[in-house]
C-alpha cells in the first residue's frame, strides 16, 4: 500500500530484536508520524514475556515461582518480576499506565492490596481492575497483567 508521506530517516538499535524506527512526515510538512517495529522479549512456544511497540511495554501475566506462598507473598514476587521486566526495557513502575490482577479467591484482596499499596509510587497510580479468576494452576493465588510507558 503506497502512502502519500516520505520517510525522513531510519534507525536501528541494538537493544532486543532489531527496532526500525521510521520518521513519516507528509507532502505538506504539516504532519509527522513514527512508526515502530515491534519488539518480542523472552520468547516462548505461546507467548513472548515483553512485547514493545510504539513506545508502550506489555507484559504477559506474571506469577510467582514459590507456588507455595499465601497471596501476600505471590504478589511480592510478581510485582518483583514486574520491576525487572520493566527495567530490561528501560521502563519501571513510574511509567504504569494499566494493570489487570487476577486472583483466585477475592478473599485475598486485602492482603494483595496490602503489599500492592506499599510498592506502587504514590501519585503514579495506573488504571487497575482487580477479577477473581481460575488460573491456570490452581496453586496461583495473584497474576499480573501490565502495560507501561518506556
Amino acid at each position: 500500500m503506497a502512502y502519500p508521506y516520505r520517510i525522513a530517516g531510519e534507525a536501528q538499535f541494538e537493544q532486543g530484536e532489531p527496532y526500525e524506527v521510521r520518521l513519516i512526515i507528509s507532502p505538506d510538512s504539516r504532519s509527522l508520524a513514527v512508526s515502530a517495529a515491534i519488539q518480542r522479549y523472552h520468547i516462548g512456544p505461546r507467548l513472548a514475556e515483553i512485547v514493545v511497540h510504539n513506545n508502550t511495554v506489555y507484559l504477559a501475566g506474571q506469577i510467582a515461582d514459590t507456588l507455595d506462598k499465601d497471596a501476600r507473598g505471590q504478589t511480592e514476587e510478581v510485582l518483583a518480576a514486574i520491576d525487572r521486566l520493566l527495567g530490561e526495557v528501560g521502563s519501571d513502575k513510574q511509567k504504569l499506565l494499566s494493570v489487570t490482577i487476577y486472583l483466585t479467591d477475592m478473599a485475598d484482596y486485602d492482603a494483595m492490596n496490602e503489599v500492592w499499596s506499599g510498592w506502587v509510587v504514590h501519585g503514579q497510580t495506573p488504571a487497575r481492575a482487580t477479577v477473581e479468576a481460575r488460573l491456570a494452576d490452581p496453586r496461583y493465588r495473584v497474576e499480573m497483567s501490565v502495560i507501561a510507558a518506556l
